[in-house]
């Protein structure tokens, strides 16, 4: 199981961050050591003075594929969830100036909380889909998948092209603006529509 990651899919994102606006997809990959299930909290790791939240639904491939046209793409998952991409900031910005790979900012342990899963039945329709970020009990981030520069289904006829597609694998499809940093004793919870998907805490 490899998880895929979708960098700078939200317009506004991309500019809070001073980032162009990409003319394709963005991805980077996380490996499976990364995730937190079960509402499990996540350790402020010793390496990092400056870790951000970046919430994102998640979509889980459910049938092996590569090369897949875009009007196919939607068979090829049946349900979504949520998750949090945590970015070691001060690392990732270090990478940046160095013209170094951000892996060692996105792809440490326990850096990609998940909820469950649930049916794509279950909404009436997850191109227009509302989820957020509460931190503490205050709305953080407050997006809409209408908002995407890349939908689902563009985001998997592209990555398909580069990467086999495996049954289990997990897209995380980027973030809208709001991202900022998390402390230790923080509170998360984050919801798709007005159901809630994750609650855990930082330690």
């Amino acid at each position: 199981m490899k998880i895929i990651a979708i960098g700078r899919n939200y317009i506004n994102h991309a500019k809070e961050l001073n980032n162009p606006v990409p003319e394709k997809p963005v991805f980077f990959m996380k490996p499976e050591t990364a995730i937190i299930r079960n509402n499990k909290p996540f350790f402020y790791p010793d390496f990092s003075e400056n870790i951000h939240y970046e919430t994102e639904i998640v979509i889980k491939i459910d049938k092996l594929g590569k090369h897949i046209a875009e009007k196919f793409a939607h068979r090829y998952y049946r349900e979504i969830g949520i998750g949090i991409d945590f970015t070691a900031r001060d690392l990732q910005q270090k990478a940046k100036e160095k013209g170094l790979p951000w892996e060692i900012a996105k792809a440490f342990d326990g850096s990609a909380p998940l909820s469950e899963f649930v049916s794509v039945n279950n909404f009436k329709d997850i191109n227009n889909l509302n989820f957020s970020l509460k931190i503490n009990n205050k709305t953080v981030q407050n997006g809409t998948t209408s908002d995407m520069i890349f939908s689902f289904d563009k985001i998997i006829a592209y990555v398909s092209q580069f990467v086999t597609l495996k049954i289990g694998d997990l897209i995380f499809t980027g973030t809208p603006a709001g991202v900022g940093p998390v402390n230790i004793n923080d509170r998360l919870e984050a919801f798709i529509e007005n159901e809630k998907m994750l609650d855990f805490l930082i330690k």
